[in-house]
């Protein structure tokens, strides 16, 4: 599933070609993916200014001039195409501006399109229970502290938990904790203090470079204009299994299951 390295790979690539343009033409070329498309979807986009992309937590948005956002989620395999050479069978909506063709390919149908009032979506009900961004200043050692004050569960199953930080997947979940120097299996209320103080720019910097290296090319993702991302050549724990760890004082990289998840550690250094 796309994460949110790869989904603000996503509204960057579409921004440099479709911020501040209109949009000529809509097409459905099906009635819904995960759920149906809004019925006011084509009407209320066709002829509406783009005002500016942006995201929130896994879902990207694009705001039109018309009070209104069209939100969308990439789901398990969804990407958006620009200009495509030729038209794939899973381009299940296609925009066009006077420039610029968009196509949202999702082969399994996971991801969603939503029209919501721009001045609303802080209370749209996907929004509503998130918590702050990871990249922005709500995310601090004292909001985790007070989020995470007396809870036995692991500290990873706990990042992963939406509502206390918006948008982190397994992945980065497993980077950041080892970066931090922090055992996943931690129970999240014995997290010391000097340790979130390191997990937050641990957090950050992970997303950060990922961000950089356009996310992680695992199976289906791609961005936009079609590069596929490389941070998977830097995974420090991430599905290397029995490889040793690159820090001089860790041991080999284990492999358990948390939650339904595989999670990635070095039991000699994160402690």
């Amino acid at each position: 599933m796309p994460e949110l390295p790869e989904v603000e790979t996503t509204v960057r690539g579409l921004a440099r070609f479709l911020d501040g343009e209109r949009i000529t033409r809509v097409v459905l070329n099906r009635p819904d993916l995960r759920r149906p498309f809004p019925p006011e979807l084509v009407q209320v986009m066709t002829g509406a200014q783009v005002t500016g992309l942006s995201r929130r937590a896994k879902y990207g948005l694009i705001h039109l001039d018309r009070g209104c956002s069209m939100v969308f989620h990439l789901g398990m395999s969804g990407r958006w195409r620009i200009d495509p050479e030729v038209a794939h069978i899973h381009d299940h909506l296609v925009m066009e501006t006077a420039g610029h063709r968009f196509a949202l390919c999702d082969p399994r149908r996971f991801g969603s399109v939503d029209l919501v009032a721009t001045d609303t979506l802080d209370a749209w009900p996907q929004f509503a229970a998130l918590g702050p961004e990871p990249l922005g200043d709500g995310l601090t050692a004292g909001h985790l502290k007070a989020a995470l004050r007396g809870k036995t569960q692991s500290i990873k199953l706990c990042l992963l938990d939406q509502r206390i930080i918006a948008g982190l997947g397994n992945i980065y979940v497993c980077e950041a904790l080892w970066r931090a120097g922090i055992r996943p299996t931690k129970a999240a209320g014995k997290v010391t203090g000097p340790q979130l103080e390191r997990l937050i720019p641990a957090i950050r910097d992970v997303l950060e470079t990922s961000i950089r290296d356009g996310g992680s090319t695992l199976r289906d993702y791609a961005a936009p204009t079609g590069e596929l991302g490389y941070f998977a050549t830097r995974f420090d724990v991430y599905d290397r299994t029995g490889e040793p760890c690159r820090r001089a004082d860790g041991g080999l990289i284990r492999r358990i299951a948390q939650g339904g998840r595989s999670t990635w550690y070095c039991a000699k250094c994160q402690k």
